[in-house]
């Protein structure tokens, strides 16, 4: 008896991953591939984090400028890098403390501030891992810096 063949059509999130889900982790491919060259890797990580913020909308590149003056001010011992084509920063072992992600990036309403395992954030028995960037202000800014100081503490 013949083997039956079956195909499967990946048209949308309902059926499997969207584009912008597949350009992701096509981004996230090739900052692997990256990553096992040598060379100049703080400064490549820093490009390409500029390149993905120079390649945002204008709403979400002033949120990830703010944000990467705010990091890299408060935690000069990260590295930027690019973690799935969005800018992070990343630990001295590699791993990614802080990211952000556009709204863009997922059509979504706003853009994320999110933490990795690497960061101290624990408190209790639950804490925010990702907080909601619809704006920047002085008050924005100070609860960002807060977060990041204690990510890293």
């Amino acid at each position: 008896m013949p083997a039956k063949k079956t195909t499967t059509q990946t048209s949308g999130p309902a059926d499997g991953f969207s584009p912008e889900e597949r350009a992701a982790m096509k981004a996230r491919a090739a900052e692997l591939r990256a990553e096992g060259k040598k060379g100049a890797k703080k400064a490549d990580g820093l490009q390409q984090v500029l390149d993905a913020i120079a390649a945002m909308t204008p709403a979400d590149r002033e949120l990830a400028e703010r944000v990467h003056v705010v990091v890299t001010g408060t935690a000069p011992d990260l590295q930027p890098k690019t973690w799935y084509g969005m800018p992070a920063y990343a630990d001295a072992a590699g791993k990614v403390v802080v990211f952000f992600q556009e709204a863009g990036k997922f059509k979504a309403r706003y853009s994320t501030l999110g933490f990795q395992d690497a960061a101290n954030l624990d408190e209790a028995g639950m804490w925010p891992t990702a907080f909601a960037l619809v704006e920047w202000n002085p008050d924005v800014e100070t609860r960002v810096r807060a977060l990041v100081k204690a990510a890293v503490s």
